[in-house]
């Protein structure tokens, strides 16, 4: 069967859904390291098959009862989603927890299961089944699919949760739904993440970050050729340790993560080289801070790993392209290495949380995703291992298949590997790049880079 983008989406519900219990209001103000991102939404989306074996009751409106019940409950918890931002007295935003809800749709999609375009999320996912968030700070869509199966999806403010928040929230309100109790209580101490006095900064944060207003003007928007779209593949276990034995070299390790974002460096600057006036390419990875923040105190260590908010920062490197071309994936390795190794201790974080008290109340943002083309293409490699495709079970089975999506909005593009739903060790990468490095990718490395299809995902029996 072939795949479909354009399908019709009815939307025949639209409610909020607030927490069960009553919530006395209050305000939750944002951590310094939550004042680093732009307004910009997040997406995530989960597939299920129609619901076999679990009696006749289960059908679309006793799972959207389930869903939307169980919800209310894990908003008790995790009130944050239930909130709404507000610039405070100098500007700045802030949380008000006033259980106002999540927007909550229902919807009907006119397209089977097995022939939704997943590969190209851009027409079968976006504005269709994961909704657009226009009040509060979270929205969630489920959709019936002609053939009984069902899509789940979401869109928050990445404002108030960093995918690990998001991640936590999903696993309990899942847990929710089948009666259990919430595996992971989330704790918004901000004081955790309170700057030093005095603060102590290291110059290489003036490389990472930059004030706003210190940005240079926007540039003219021209009608352009190229433009960032969002597909989504799958890399095999094999690849992915073929990759790794290429990035290593002189008994030094490097992670599968570092060895694919190498390599995928690599396939970005044969791009570049196409374009006379690139000379250099950026590309910057996502780093959690949490297991650094918690280092050397137990106590701390326990509060950061439940710890719901924004504990990121993005170092990232340049190159000459001729340079990432020519030198062998262990010496692009290397280097992704060299420039994560900086970010990846507990005084860069203390750092970068001293950096932004300093610039307050002015609005920061991570270098990389501003970068303007003129700079050359930059992109950034975000880890999403930890995506909890299995665990997002609300009575009626497993996810065949999950995603976030997240066409960011920036300069620059993104990419999220997660593991795969359908075999062991295998990836799902979504990537959201210019349209000319995607096609490169799919010819120079259409061994590695697969599109994501539903012979992939095995769906033998479904419908």
């Amino acid at each position: 069967m072939g795949t479909e983008g354009d399908f019709t989406v009815t939307v025949s519900k639209e409610e909020v859904v607030a927490a069960v219990l009553p919530l006395q209001e209050h305000w939750l103000p944002f951590s310094n390291l939550d004042l680093l991102l732009p307004a910009v939404d997040v997406g995530v989306f989960f597939c299920y098959k129609k619901a076999v074996g679990v009696g006749d009751a289960m059908t679309f409106g006793s799972m959207v009862s389930v869903l939307k019940k169980a919800m209310a409950q894990a908003l008790v918890s995790y009130y944050a989603f239930a909130g709404e931002v507000v610039p405070n007295t100098v500007g700045e935003p802030e949380l008000v927890c006033n259980n106002r809800g999540v927007d909550f749709i229902e919807a009907y999609a006119d397209v089977e299961l097995r022939n939704l375009d997943l590969h190209n999320p851009d027409e079968s996912i976006e504005g269709k089944l994961v909704p657009k968030k226009k009040q509060g700070v979270l929205s969630v869509q489920a959709t019936e699919l002609r053939c009984g199966g069902l899509v789940v999806a979401g869109t928050f403010d990445h404002r108030i949760a960093d995918a690990y928040s998001a991640n936590m929230f999903l696993v309990s309100w899942a847990e929710m739904a089948r009666s259990k109790s919430s595996s992971a209580v989330p704790s918004f101490r901000r004081s955790l993440l309170n700057p030093r006095r005095p603060g102590r900064i290291d110059p290489s944060l003036d490389d990472m970050y930059v004030p706003i207003s210190s940005l240079p003007p926007p540039k003219q928007q021209h009608q352009a050729t190229d433009q960032l779209i969002s597909r989504i593949y799958y890399i095999t276990a094999e690849q992915l340790n073929e990759l790794q034995s290429l990035a290593c070299s002189n008994g030094y390790k490097r992670t599968k993560l570092e060895s694919f974002s190498a390599f995928l460096w690599k396939m970005v600057a044969l791009v570049a080289a196409k374009d006379d006036d690139s000379e250099f390419t950026k590309m910057g990875i996502v780093v959690d801070g949490r297991g650094r923040l918690g280092e050397g105190d137990k106590d701390r260590a326990s509060l950061m790993s439940c710890y719901f908010g924004n504990v990121l920062s993005i170092p990232y490197g340049g190159q000459k392209v001729n340079e990432l071309i020519e030198k062998p994936l262990s010496w692009v390795a290397n280097q992704v290495h060299n420039f994560l190794d900086q970010a990846v201790t507990k005084e860069h974080f203390l750092g970068l949380i001293d950096w932004v008290e300093a610039h307050r109340p002015e609005p920061a943002l991570a270098k990389i995703y501003s970068n303007g083309s003129d700079d050359g293409p930059a992109f950034v490699v975000s880890s999403g291992q930890r995506f909890p495709v299995s665990k997002v079970d609300f009575g009626w089975g497993c996810p065949v298949f999950g995603s976030y999506h997240f066409p960011w909005g920036g300069d620059a593009g993104y990419v999220m590997p997660m593991p795969s739903p359908a075999r062991e060790g295998d990836w799902v990468v979504y990537m959201h790049l210019f349209e000319s490095q995607l096609e490169l990718i799919e010819t120079e490395a259409s061994h590695v880079f697969r599109p994501l299809t539903f012979d992939y995902l095995d769906f033998s029996g479904s419908n």
